[in-house]
C-alpha cells in the first residue's frame, strides 16, 4: 500500500508538473503557437493567438492575445486584440462553456453557418468590437459594438442562439446600405422569437426610435416606429425607392410616426412631411388592415413635373378597402379638394366630391399619350359622383392645336371617368363654360359645352360661344366603341367665312361675314390620324353668294 501511494503521489506531482509547465509554455509564443497547432490540426477550426496571460489576482480568468478563430476553409469569423476567457465549474461537465467570454477591439462574423461555433457562454460581452453579417438580404457591418448576449448558445444557421437576453450598442452601423450612428439595441431571443424591447438611432441626420417582435416564421410586428427630423437623399425614382415594400418579410404596422421628415430622390421630394399610421399589415407585396388609419400633411410634394403644396390625407383602411375622409392640396395656383372610397373587390375608386377651383394648369407636351395609358393593376375605374370646378386656366402649348380656355367653370355627376383600366367619359353628365378662349389662334367668348355620356356614345346636346359679332352653335355625338366614331353639326350666324380654316378647314373663297353649316363624320380611333377620316359639307352664305365645299377623306372635292 506504501509502494501504490507513493506511485500515485509521484504521477499527481508528474502531472501539476506538466500543467505548470504547460501554463507557464502558453504564455510565450512558442507554446502559444504550439497550442493553437494542436488545435486546428486536431478539429474542424483554425484557432491561432500569440500568448496567454493569467493573473493570481483573478484566477478564473484566461486572456489570449491577438487571438484568430476559422472553420476550416473559410474566412476568419473571430479576429480580436484580447479574448477573455472566464471559467467556472461547468467546465468540468462542459469543457467548452465558458461562465464568461469577452471579446475586445476585433471583427466577429456574424452570418450564420451550417456549423455552429464550439463554444458558449452563460455571459458574451463586446468591446469595441466589429460586427459583419455578409450574405443574404441584410447585410450588416457594424464598428465599435459594445454590450452583452445572456447566455450565448450559438446554433447552426443562428450566430446568437434561440434564448437569451441582449444589449448592444454601437458608434456606426450600415443596413442594407443604410447608415446609421449611435446605435442601441436592447431586446430577448425566446424560441426563436425575436423581441426588439428599444431600439435607437441617429440616421439620415434625424433620429429613429422603435420596439417590435419576429415570431418563429420571419413575420414581424412592429409596435411602435418614431422616425423624427430625417433628411434623406436618394439616387432611385420614387417608384423604384417604395419598392423593397414590396419584398419586405410580413410586416404589421401598430403604430409609426414620421415628424418633420425631408426626404429627396431623382425627380422627386417630399419636404416637412408629418405622418401617422396605425394597423396595417403588409404582405405579399399588398395590404391588409381592419381599422387601420393613415393621418398624413407636408409643406411639399413634388414628383417629376407634378408639384403638390400643402397635401393633407385621411384615410381609414378595413377589409373591403379604403375610406379617403379627407384630401386637399394646393396645384398650380389652384385647390384641389376630395373625399370617397376605393373598394378592393372591384379596384373602383369612387369620389363623393371633387373640387377643382383657381388652377393656373399648362398640359404636358404628351398629355394625349398619358391619357391613352391603363392605369395601374390596382384602379380599374374611377367614378366622381359630384364634380365642381371653378376660376381655372386650362393652357395647351401643343404646336399642332394650341389652346387656352380662361375661368373655367363646370360642374358635374355621376361620372365614370375611367372604365377598364382606360381614361375616358363612360357615363353621366358635364357641363363646362369658360369666360374667354383661343383654340388655334380663333379667340372665342363664352365657350360652354354640355353633354351626357353612356355606354354606347356621348352626346354633346349644347355646345356655343361668340366670335366677334356673331355666334357658334351645334352638337356631336361620339361612340364609344374602339372606332370613336364622331358626328358634328356646327351652325355660325354672322361670323366669318373662314373662320374654321385655323381648325383644318380649305380657305373659302368669300369675305365679309357670314352664316355657315358645317356637317362632318370622321372617326377618333386611337393611333390614327383624325384627317382621313373626315367627311362632311360645308355651306357659307354671305349677302349675295353662297359656297359649297364637300370634303371626302380629308380632302375638299369641289365647291359651288
Amino acid at each position: 500500500m506504501k509502494f501504490l501511494g507513493k506511485v500515485l503521489l509521484t504521477l499527481l506531482l508528474l502531472l501539476l508538473l506538466v500543467a505548470l509547465m504547460l501554463y507557464l509554455l502558453l504564455q510565450t509564443q512558442w507554446g502559444a503557437g504550439w497550442a493553437s497547432r494542436q488545435i486546428s490540426e486536431n478539429s474542424d477550426f483554425n484557432l491561432s493567438f500569440s500568448k496567454m496571460e493569467h493573473d493570481f489576482s483573478r484566477p478564473s480568468v484566461l486572456i489570449l492575445n491577438n487571438v484568430s478563430f476559422s472553420r476550416n476553409g473559410q474566412p476568419a469569423s473571430l479576429v480580436a486584440q484580447h479574448v477573455e476567457l472566464g471559467l467556472g465549474l461547468i467546465q468540468f461537465s462542459h469543457p467548452r462553456r465558458f461562465a464568461s467570454i469577452r471579446l475586445d477591439r476585433g471583427t466577429l462574423d456574424i452570418t450564420p453557418h451550417r456549423l455552429p461555433l464550439p463554444f458558449q457562454a452563460d455571459r458574451l460581452q463586446l468591446s469595441q468590437m466589429a460586427l459583419a453579417h455578409n450574405q443574404g438580404k441584410w447585410r450588416l457591418q457594424a464598428q465599435r459594438v459594445d454590450g452583452g448576449i445572456m447566455p450565448w448558445k450559438p446554433e447552426a444557421e443562428d450566430m446568437l442562439g434561440k434564448d437569451a437576453r441582449f444589449q448592444l450598442s454601437a458608434g456606426s452601423l450600415t443596413l442594407d446600405d443604410i447608415p446609421a450612428t449611435n446605435v442601441l439595441i436592447q431586446g430577448s431571443l425566446k424560441d426563436s422569437q425575436l423581441i426588439v424591447s428599444n431600439l435607437g438611432a441617429d440616421i439620415a441626420q434625424g433620429s429613429v426610435t422603435a420596439s417590435a417582435r419576429r415570431n418563429a416564421q420571419g413575420s414581424w410586428q412592429v409596435t411602435s416606429l418614431r422616425l423624427n427630423s430625417l433628411r434623406l437623399q436618394s439616387d432611385k425614382t420614387f417608384s423604384d425607392f417604395l419598392r423593397p415594400l414590396s419584398s419586405l418579410p410580413p410586416l404589421h404596422i401598430e403604430r409609426m410616426d414620421i415628424t418633420d421628415a425631408r426626404l429627396e430622390g431623382k425627380e422627386w421630394a417630399v419636404t416637412d412631411l408629418d405622418l401617422v399610421l396605425k394597423n396595417l399589415t403588409l404582405r405579399d407585396g399588398d395590404w391588409q388592415s381592419e381599422n387601420g388609419t393613415l393621418a398624413l400633411n407636408a409643406n411639399s410634394f413634388v414628383n417629376g413635373s407634378m408639384q403638390l403644396d400643402d397635401p393633407i390625407a385621411r384615410m381609414t383602411f378595413s377589409a373591403q378597402g379604403i375610406a379617403l375622409n379627407s384630401f386637399s392640396t394646393r396645384w398650380v395656383n389652384g385647390l384641389v379638394r376630395t373625399q370617397g372610397n376605393w373598394t378592393r373587390s372591384d379596384k373602383k375608386l369612387t369620389l363623393d366630391e371633387l373640387v377643382v377651383a383657381g388652377l393656373e394648369y399648362t398640359l404636358p407636351l404628351n398629355w394625349r399619350d398619358r391619357w391613352m395609358q391603363a392605369l395601374p393593376s390596382w384602379l380599374d375605374s374611377v367614378q366622381v359622383s359630384k364634380l365642381s370646378a371653378s376660376h381655372n386656366l386650362l393652357i395647351d402649348i401643343s404646336p399642332d392645336f394650341p389652346f387656352q380656355m380662361t375661368a373655367l367653370d363646370g360642374n358635374g355627376k355621376n361620372l365614370l371617368m375611367a372604365r377598364e383600366g382606360r381614361w375616358g367619359i363612360w357615363s353621366g353628365e358635364l357641363n363646362v363654360n369658360a369666360a374667354e378662349a383661343t383654340f388655334n389662334r380663333v379667340d372665342l367668348r363664352h365657350p360652354s359645352l354640355a353633354l351626357t355620356a353612356g355606354d354606347s356614345s356621348i352626346r354633346v346636346t349644347e355646345m356655343s360661344a361668340f366670335s366677334a359679332d356673331g355666334m357658334l352653335e351645334g352638337q356631336a355625338t361620339l361612340g364609344q366603341q374602339p372606332q370613336r366614331a364622331l358626328s358634328l353639326d356646327l351652325r355660325g350666324r354672322q361670323v366669318a367665312p373662314n373662320l374654321l380654316h385655323d381648325w383644318g378647314w380649305p380657305q373659302v373663297p368669300l369675305t365679309g361675314t357670314a352664316n355657315m353649316q358645317l356637317n362632318i363624320q370622321a372617326s377618333l380611333q386611337a393611333g390614327q390620324a383624325l384627317k382621313p377620316s373626315v367627311n362632311g359639307t360645308l355651306t357659307v352664305t354671305t349677302d349675295g353668294k353662297s359656297v359649297k365645299q364637300t370634303m371626302k377623306a380629308g380632302q375638299v372635292a369641289g365647291a359651288q
